[in-house]
């Protein structure tokens, strides 16, 4: 079946979404002292994930169905490939290079975190729109606020990052590469394609070939830039 074919045509909680990430992290240890790159996205996933349930729960999106299948289809995408490369199947290309170097010793867990994003915005978050407005019957603008809240939220996945990965203040760690790294990669742009793509795929939805190529495009583009991102720094 096309990558741009629903996954699934019921929704399940965020909750059991979130269970799921948290198997994963306990099963993941590291691996000859380096820490696996997936658990570092998953890490960092989980924590904004299990922030969006909260400010679901805490009413802060006025269509809390939208926003939480918004949110399921999203992180189900994300789930999906690592399903398939846990059972040794084919990904997508652009979680092809997370999957391949999660435990490369030359690349750090910034570029591990980077990677992953990259993917899941870059080529999960379009699809996920597509996949929420088949479920719920309307259209993209139809849940423009609930993508924009929850983008909102991911960006939290940036300050995360920038909190807990990024190299520190000292004056030799200015000239890190990491440094340059991620100041060369924007989730807020990211987010901004994502949505775009969003658009061509639901007016393409009468055509699918178009669509699937389209897709197949995305998931080209991203697998290039998360393999850049993931280039030795020692």
């Amino acid at each position: 079946m096309a990558q741009f074919e629903q996954l699934h045509s019921s929704v399940p909680g965020i909750a059991s979404v979130i269970e799921r990430m948290r198997a994963f992290s306990s099963a993941w240890a590291p691996v000859g002292g380096a820490e696996d790159g997936v658990a570092v996205f998953n890490r960092i996933y989980l924590t904004v994930t299990e922030t969006v349930r909260q400010q679901i729960d805490d009413g802060a999106f006025p269509d809390r169905r939208a926003a939480e299948t918004l949110d399921v289809r999203f992180a189900e995408r994300y789930l999906s490939a690592l399903d398939a490369s846990t059972a040794g199947e084919r990904t997508p290309d652009c979680w092809h290079p997370l999957f391949r170097y999660r435990h490369h010793p030359g690349v750090r867990p910034l570029q591990f975190a980077l990677s992953g994003i990259n993917a899941h915005i870059g080529h999960d978050l379009p699809l996920a729109v597509v996949d929420t407005c088949r479920t719920l019957g309307c259209a993209p603008p139809d849940l423009e606020e609930e993508f924009d809240r929850v983008g909102d939220l991911l960006l939290m996945l940036e300050e995360r990052v920038r909190e807990d990965l990024m190299p520190g203040p000292d004056l030799l760690e200015l000239a890190d590469p990491l440094t340059h790294l991620f100041g060369s990669w924007s989730l807020e742009r990211a987010r901004e394609a994502a949505w775009s793509a969003a658009l061509v795929l639901w007016r393409l939805r009468e055509v699918p070939l178009l669509a699937e190529e389209f897709r197949r495009r995305l998931d080209a583009g991203a697998g290039l830039v998360g393999r850049f991102l993931l280039t030795p720094c020692r």
